[in-house]
Parts: structure tokens; sequence; C-alpha cells
């Protein structure tokens, strides 16, 4: 149906095997205690399921991003946070180093990477959200050095678990401001300059440590600075771009929750009886089993489309709408398939004794991280109308008046 081909196939069916035999088990000890799962960080190295997208010069396996989102979806059934890893570990932060580093810089995080690390793209601040071009971070020139100051928050990992930092900063050389550019720095337990200032207590995935980061003249050698051909602006849009292959993980996530509660969801009607039958007999339950199984398939053509559009795009990375699209419905429909199959459940839904109340606590992230629902909807509107639409005040009052010029 989807058209995979073998090597694709093999793959999914080795992520559904470690999914069976060892996820399932732990997903909600590590959701109870809020360790970071380094066993299962192990066992995803073991599987080559860490820099999956890595090119195969420097150690990795080559793959794209639709081979990525299968693994994703088929771990992800059983845990999130394990989903959002692997995303991680193949999306996002390094593949932007992949696309626009050095080799230095590549080789530096592709062995990181491929040993297990799961990098943190420090971005987020506390005044710099959905509007990330506000950012107040500043990397000043200094010498051979970048001098980084500012606090980044929500940072996945940040001077925590991870090793692999990609930090935006706004750039300002001999005074001038040069847009916002992307600094590698490894953190190794301690970093002068860097460390956590607390750890923000998320309602889901909570394996995974999100930390408040702060930079204290933190110094950076000019040669972990990534600088595109068509300097530090382009850098940034780069980055941005190369975000979208984070969407589309984080698309495959809410998928293989949605997949994951709808198993569940058939399971149970299966087994659970009442008035003398089982409630799968149900014609109300039917339908909404049947609504969750279309808005599943869906989910699943939009993460597919958007992963396979890489190959057509010059820097590689996923359609900018394709992804936006993929996202956006994925994070909205999977809060909808998992709250109808904790309703199925009824009461066992609500304990905290079965996955369902855990895989709800999980979807309801990505509708708000990695880019809103709102802000989604605008880049999607933004493709749609052929044009960029401005959300600052000032911005709208320019656009009227282009337009009525």
């Amino acid at each position: 149906m989807y058209d995979l081909t073998n090597t694709q196939l093999e793959l999914k069916a080795r992520a559904h095997e470690l999914t069976e035999s060892k996820l399932h088990k732990r997903a909600a000890e590590y959701d109870e205690t809020e360790e970071y799962p380094w066993d299962t960080i192990q066992d995803l190295v073991d599987c080559g399921f860490m820099g999956m997208t890595i090119p195969e010069e420097y150690g990795g396996h080559g793959l794209g991003f639709l081979e990525t989102a299968l693994v994703i979806e088929e771990v992800s059934r059983a845990c999130g946070s394990t989903g959002r890893i692997v995303t991680e570990g193949n999306m996002g932060a390094i593949a932007a180093i992949m696309a626009y580093g050095s080799e230095e810089q590549k080789m530096i995080s592709a062995e990181l990477v491929l040993a297990g690390d799961k990098p943190a793209l420090c971005m987020t601040e506390p005044e710099a959200g959905s509007a990330a071009t506000a950012m107040t971070t500043k990397a000043v020139k200094n010498g051979e050095a970048y001098v980084i100051n500012g606090l980044k928050h929500w940072i996945t990992g940040g001077a925590d678990v991870a090793k692999l930092h990609l930090i935006l900063a706004r750039v300002e050389e001999e005074g001038e401001d040069q847009g916002i550019g992307g600094f590698i720095v490894v953190h190794e337990g301690t970093t002068k300059g860097m460390h956590a200032t607390k750890r923000h207590r998320g309602m889901g995935l909570r394996s995974l440590p999100e930390m408040e980061v702060c930079f204290e003249n933190l110094e950076v050698h000019e040669s972990m600075a990534i600088r595109p051909k068509g300097g530090w602006k382009r850098g940034f849009a780069g980055i941005i771009d190369s975000y979208n292959s984070q969407r589309v993980g984080s698309a495959a996530v809410c998928l293989g929750i949605s997949q994951g509660a709808l198993e569940h969801a058939i399971a149970y009607s299966k087994s659970r009886n009442q008035f003398g039958r089982p409630i799968a007999e149900f014609q109300g339950l039917q339908w909404m089993m049947a609504d969750m199984q279309v808005m599943v398939n869906a989910m699943r053509n939009f993460v597919y489309q958007a992963a396979r559009s890489s190959v057509r795009t010059k820097a590689g990375f996923p359609e900018p709408l394709l992804a936006a699209q993929a996202k956006l419905y994925g994070s909205e429909m999977s809060k909808k398939v998992v709250h109808d199959a904790l309703q199925i459940h009824g009461a066992e839904g609500y304990s905290r004794d079965r996955p369902l109340e855990r895989l709800y606590r999980e979807t309801r992230m990505f509708s708000i991280g990695g880019g809103t629902a709102q802000i989604l909807r605008n880049a999607v509107a933004s493709e749609v109308l052929g044009q960029r639409l401005p959300q600052t005040r000032d911005g709208y009052t320019k656009l009227a008046a282009r337009t009525a010029a």
C-alpha cells in the first residue's frame, strides 16, 4: 500500500521487534521514575537506529527520512520518549550539521550520535518561543572565539544527558549585528560558561529532561561556528530548513502513539464484556474505532509523503508545506485518537495501570513543541497563499501598505 522496499520493511520489522520485546515493558517505569532510558539508548545503538541519516563516509548508514520515520513510528507505539530520541538522533540538529557543517564538525558530531548521544538544539528562550527570531542570546566575536551569553529553556537534554549542543544565538562582529548563527558545543559533564539552572517538570515524555540552560561568557572557537556560504543570515535559514525534518519526526511520533492507542482499543473492546457480549459488538464503539483507523491512516499518508519529499528539495530536507501539514494533522488528530481509545477503556483507561493516560500525556506536547498548531496553520496558509504572512503589528501595516500600492 505504501510502496515500501524490502530494506524498509526489514528496518520496520526490527523496530517492531525491539518495541514488543523491550519498550512496552520499560515505558511506564521510565515515565514513573523520570529517569533517562540509558538501556534503551544502548538498544537503539545496537540496532543501528541512532545516526541512520548520517552519510556512510562519517560512519552512518546514509538512510533517508522515510526510513527514520518508519523506525520512529514503530517505537512510539510503546514510548513517545523513545520516538523523540530517535527523531533527534537522526533529524533536526544532527541533520543541520551534516548539511551545513565543516568536515571537522561533521566528524565530531557523527561520532557522538552514533555512540548514542541525543543532540540538544538550543533555540527556545523565555521570550522567544514561536517568535524564534526574537531571541536575545548573543554571540560576540572576540579574536578567534565567540563569547555566548543568554538563557535558553525547554532544551531537551540540554547541559544534562546531551553532549552535542547546537546553540542558536544572535551574532555580533565588530559591533554590528550579523543575524542568527549556529554554534557547536560538546558538553562533557561540565563546561565552563554553560550550565543547567533547572529542570522543567513536564506533563508527559517524563524520561526526557527538559532543561533551562544558562550561558555565561561561554567561549566557542570560531571553527565550531556553522557558516554556510551565504553568510550568517543564510545560515539561520538553513538551520530552520533542517527543522522541517524534525517536524516530520514529531509527526511520526504522533502516528506511532496513535497506532499504539488504536491497537489497545481494539484488543480491549474484544475482551471487555458488557450486557452479555463484547463491547466491540456495539455500533457506537465500532464507529469510534473506524474513525480512529481513518485518522491513523491519514496521518501515515501525511508522514510518508512529507518524508519522501526530501529527495526533491535542493537542501535534501522535507518540503516545508508537507512537513507543516504532517505535524499539524498528526499533533491534532493524535489527541483525538488517544482520547477515544481511553474512552473505550472507560475507567480502566483513566488508570495509571494502563498505558492510555500516559500516551495521552505524551501526545499532548506535539501541538505545542516544535511549532504550535497555530503557527503551523500560519505556515500552511503562507504556502497556500504564496506570500509571507507577518506576525508583528508593524509587519501587517507594511503588508497593507504594499497591497494598497
